[in-house]
């Protein structure tokens, strides 16, 4: 393997590797939250849940730009590209906007999600609420997950 095609690898590992760090990590906080208000009051289970799972979006878009990338430098159904240091260093950096930002709005995602969990505990009829003000904080991980996604295809 050429040490371009091992440096382009490493942007694809880390950006999965902390996309889904974020996202375990956001997901666990809203977990904990959730299950102290389902304790109280299980009926909230299928509101909490929702919260629950909306930090875990970062992984997953983490794991896409890992896979596109090992699409276009043919580690997934065809022969490895031949990669300089330079072109390495290019796919790399193209993965750094979600492997960044992935990590970091995963776990301010939860932050909203835990006070989104604990509005809903006191207003159930709230949720709808939480629910938007949680999903506000995914729109920049979309926008990392678009540009990794275009500076991939880009190179």
């Amino acid at each position: 393997m050429t040490t371009g095609l091992l440096i382009a690898i490493s942007g694809a590992a880390l950006a999965a590797i902390l996309g889904g760090l974020g996202s375990a990590i956001g997901v666990q906080m809203a977990g904990k939250a959730s299950a102290g208000v389902c304790s109280e009051k299980p009926e909230l289970f299928g509101k909490l849940l929702i919260l629950q799972a909306l930090p875990g979006t970062q992984g997953i878009y983490g794991f896409i730009v890992a896979i596109l990338l090992m699409i276009k430098v043919g580690l997934l159904g065809g022969s490895p590209a031949q990669l300089d240091v330079g072109q390495g260093w290019s796919y790399f950096g193209a993965c750094m906007p979600i492997a960044i930002i992935g990590l970091i709005s995963a776990i301010l995602q939860a932050r909203t999600a835990v006070s989104a969990i604990h509005m809903t505990a006191k207003q159930p009829d709230a949720s709808a609420k939480g629910m938007t003000m949680t999903a506000m904080v995914e729109t920049y991980a979309i926008l990392t997950l678009l540009v990794s996604i275009l500076l991939v295809l880009g190179i």
